[in-house]
């Protein structure tokens, strides 16, 4: 009886998929679309995509098709004029499925949010970002890659092969740690923070599940049972944070000196300088200050984005200017006019500004190596993009990865060439063929905070080194963000006119 009751079922679920699938044929044949070819029972087009080789799957993208994907049907684009019409689009800014795996740890934060909630949230958070606030984050990115480049000086012997991504991030985890909660967790002298052990964990367990299809839906119950751990731990420390730094705030304005708030450093490590959390905490929407989990949504949210997509950019730059040394030679002295009489002094966001020719190489590593290869939309309601009408319910994935290796926007696509973003040649780039940041309302808020970080760590890393092309070529591959299968791997030397940090 039970094997009957199974089979029974099995079969009306494969009666039921063939219908859907054959009316969905028509439905798209009539609005001009095309379809995949290949399409399983049940599971629709999914074996391309397991596994998390980038090569491959791009291989597989066409310009503009759709696919069915278990129950969903998706939208493929990797075609510039097609992301301008849905980026620019104010009613498409509602992620797709792919970002439910992430809900449990960001829960309604800027980057998962949408509609009234994500546009009064974006609204209190871009001061965050304003010019003036990126100027109190400087000092931050200064100090932190001082230690970084100091951490560095025992592997520069010209002969050990450095991991970079690994080296890198542990930075860019001290900098948004301190710069989102004002909390210095020093990630390069204790490892095993239970904070920073917490986000390594979930970011391994989400990076696979994003990646392999049939694990998406938590089949795996003991990394569930981890990945529950491990957000319960980050949780409970960003709720500790903000709880002390609430306190803090409402002791500061009984404090009519100020100095203590301004000057010392809690037990915990708080910095009584100004960070994103403080924002949040003295924001307000329709008159109503933000509650600790509202709080919580947001700081999490900046960890998570502010991370590894940002170590992923440095990591890939540092890899690429160590096989092309002519590049590596220009930055480098561009570095030195604009740096070297600051080597005893801090660095400004002018000086950072004034770094023009490593700007064009950041961003042309960028686009060989996006942090972010896929970005999601999906239709609220049946959606006109182009001459094509797109159902509702239809999720849209956008490959910034393949539009920004397309020939037909970059001649010569697989060559690193910074003098592509010279200001001359960037006239010629269609606008939305490279977009490592998004693009249109919900675009990546961080964007000028994370341009500022890379140049202050590269600039700091070529003024003291000499980049060396060690170790396994880069294999890129997808994880919650691009990385290498096989490492991003560089040497060091110090540069002749290296001096003690």
């Amino acid at each position: 009886m039970f094997w009957t009751t199974i089979i029974c079922l099995l079969l009306s679920l494969l009666i039921w998929d063939c219908i859907h699938k054959y009316y969905t044929k028509i439905y798209l044949s009539e609005r001009g679309l095309a379809g995949c070819k290949l399409s399983l029972p049940l599971f629709g087009d999914v074996l391309p995509w397991i596994g998390s080789d980038i090569t491959s799957n791009s291989n597989y993208l066409k310009t503009f098709i759709i696919t069915t994907h278990l129950i969903y049907l998706v939208l493929i684009v990797q075609d510039a004029e097609y992301l301008e019409i849905i980026l620019s689009s104010s009613r498409l800014i509602t992620k797709h499925f792919g970002y439910r795996i992430l809900r449990n740890w960001l829960s309604d934060g800027l980057l998962m949010s949408t509609g009234l909630k994500w546009h009064a949230r974006r609204k209190i958070i871009t001061p965050a970002f304003h010019f003036g606030m990126l100027e109190k984050f400087i000092e931050i990115f200064d100090q932190q890659s001082e230690i970084f480049v100091e951490s560095l000086q025992a592997k520069a012997d010209g002969q050990t092969v450095i991991e970079m991504f690994s080296e890198v991030c542990l930075t860019t985890l001290n900098i948004i740690t301190e710069t989102a909660m004002g909390v210095k967790i020093q990630a390069h002298t204790n490892p095993d923070f239970p904070y920073t052990k917490a986000l390594a964990g979930a970011a391994n367990i989400l990076g696979a599940r994003g990646t392999q299809p049939f694990y998406f839906y938590d089949t795996r119950p003991f990394d569930a049972m981890r990945l529950r751990s491990h957000i319960n731990t980050m949780h409970k420390f960003t709720d500790q944070i903000i709880k002390d730094r609430r306190e803090s705030l409402k002791q500061s304005f009984k404090d009519s000196s100020h100095n203590t708030f301004d000057t010392e450093t809690n037990q915990l490590g708080i910095r009584n300088r100004v960070a994103f959390l403080d924002l949040l905490l003295q924001s307000t929407i329709d008159g109503k200050p933000l509650s600790n989990d509202d709080i919580r949504e947001e700081v999490d949210t900046f960890m998570f984005e502010g991370h590894d997509t940002t170590a992923s950019g440095i990591a890939h730059t540092l890899y690429l200017l160590s096989r092309h040394p002519s590049v590596q030679e220009k930055a480098y002295e561009e570095v030195q006019q604009v740096l070297n009489k600051f080597e005893n002094g801090p660095i400004t966001t002018k000086d950072l500004q004034d770094l023009k020719y490593l700007e064009c190489v950041i961003k042309e590593a960028l686009r060989l190596y996006t942090p972010v290869p896929f970005i999601g939309r999906v239709t609220d309601e049946e959606t006109k993009i182009g001459n094509a009408i797109i159902p509702a319910d239809t999720q849209i994935m956008i490959s910034l990865y393949n539009i920004s290796h397309d020939p037909q926007y970059f001649p010569n696509p697989e060559a690193f060439l910074p003098e592509r973003f010279v200001a001359e040649a960037k006239n010629k780039i269609h606008p939305f063929a490279f977009v490592p940041f998004s693009a249109g309302s919900r675009n990546c808020i961080g964007q000028k905070y994370a341009m500022l970080e890379m140049k202050m760590i590269i600039g700091k890393v070529l003024r003291n080194y000499k980049l060396l092309p060690l170790g396994p070529d880069a294999v890129p591959v997808m994880s919650l963000i691009l990385r290498s299968t096989t490492g991003i791997n560089v040497g060091l030397n110090r540069r002749p006119r290296y001096t003690k940090l």
